[in-house]
């Protein structure tokens, strides 16, 4: 397989989700002992619960098909419908995942003003202070919207006090969780500590094809549980592919300091090339948000004239794009990419983005 990607001739920096499983993932899968996870359970499936459980510092986990799907149960066994759910105003549970929080969950989103994912801490007191229902504050890290940012562990040990001293739960939507981890060298339970509940994805820079765990106290766990059974999450036989998380989890991990390496390059070339498109300095994780606000193209003719050269990026609004690097993102997957900036940068500002 082309160490940049499934597909002959692409680099595809969309996401860390478009990770394929590694070989021992796969034999893995083919060997793993099985049973009715909806029934007497599947013994791979609590493997991997467990495996993540201890590694967060928590006292039960839980298996899901999705982050979407553990950040929902969360929410569901913290809160009550009508309660208000804290976040930071950029946090992934609100820019993608508020059909859950309102019409499932039916929670109230209150949205935070924050600097790089870390929530305001006197604007959130002051909104806990004046709200009627406080239900659960969620935090995020690492941040997506905020490139990969890594939030402070004093900031998230601050907000876990201010939850505690209100009667509050704090849930942590850690789908990069280990990117976090390896970023600060510190286990992830040493950050999982600074909350009630965790969910960790899988499927991104670790590289399994399906799933998240849930990890919390083993009553939150039990009420999870009974809740992923109502919104459809039992998998019966999942240990088919939870197999493939232990995989991940034992032998992943520490690899990701190599994408967060392979960001860095990309963005200190893509400075060289101009300035105003990234700061290196902000780039802690694997996530890069480049800002064409000032450049000759918007972030869609930016997007088709690299795409045109075998490049897929992400365009995130009319003046950022988002690369995420990964596992399939090698040294030469990275000098073709900086290739393709530098000759799309060259152009003169097209007229229309389908000329690319």
């Amino acid at each position: 397989m082309n160490a940049t990607s499934s597909r002959e001739g692409i680099v595809d920096l969309r996401s860390d989700t478009v990770t394929l499983p590694t070989e021992a993932m796969l034999e893995r899968m083919q060997r793993a002992p099985l049973g009715d996870d909806g029934r007497e359970g599947d013994p791979t499936v609590r493997e991997l619960e467990a495996r993540g459980a201890a590694l967060t510092g928590k006292e039960a986990g839980l298996f899901v098909p999705s982050g979407t799907m553990g950040n929902l149960l969360a929410m569901l066994a913290h809160a009550e419908r009508g309660m208000d759910v804290f976040a930071d105003g950029g946090a992934h549970l609100f820019n993608s995942e508020l059909g859950s929080v309102v019409t499932i969950a039916g929670l109230v989103p209150k949205s935070m003003p924050g600097r790089r994912g870390a929530m305001d801490e006197a604007a959130l007191e002051e909104a806990i202070g004046v709200s009627s229902r406080p239900g659960l504050i969620a935090m995020e890290t690492t941040h997506n919207g905020a490139g990969g940012a890594v939030v402070p562990l004093s900031h998230m040990a601050r907000i876990h006090a201010l939850g505690q001293a209100n009667g509050i739960a704090v849930h942590l939507d850690g789908a990069r969780l280990f990117n976090a981890s390896v970023a600060l060298g510190v286990p992830a339970a040493r950050i999982a500590e600074h909350t009630d509940s965790v969910m960790v994805c899988l499927s991104k820079g670790l590289s399994a094809p399906v799933g998240s765990l849930l990890c919390g106290a083993a009553a939150f766990i039990a009420r999870a549980r009974g809740l992923r059974k109502l919104v459809g999450g039992t998998m019966r036989q999942s240990g088919v592919v939870a197999a493939a998380g232990l995989v991940a989890l034992d032998t992943m991990i520490e690899r990701l300091r190599e994408d967060h390496a392979a960001a860095k390059r990309l963005a200190t070339a893509l400075t060289w090339l101009d300035p105003t498109l990234a700061d290196p300095g902000q780039v802690q994780t694997n996530i890069l948000r480049i800002d064409v606000a000032g450049s000759s193209h918007d972030a869609a003719a930016w997007a088709a004239g690299v795409k045109h050269q075998g490049i897929l990026v992400q365009a995130s609004g009319p003046a950022q794009l988002r690369l995420v690097t990964h596992r399939h993102i090698d040294n030469e997957a990275v000098a073709r990419t900086i290739g393709a900036f530098a000759a799309v940068r060259r152009r003169p500002r097209p007229t229309d983005a389908a000329t690319y």
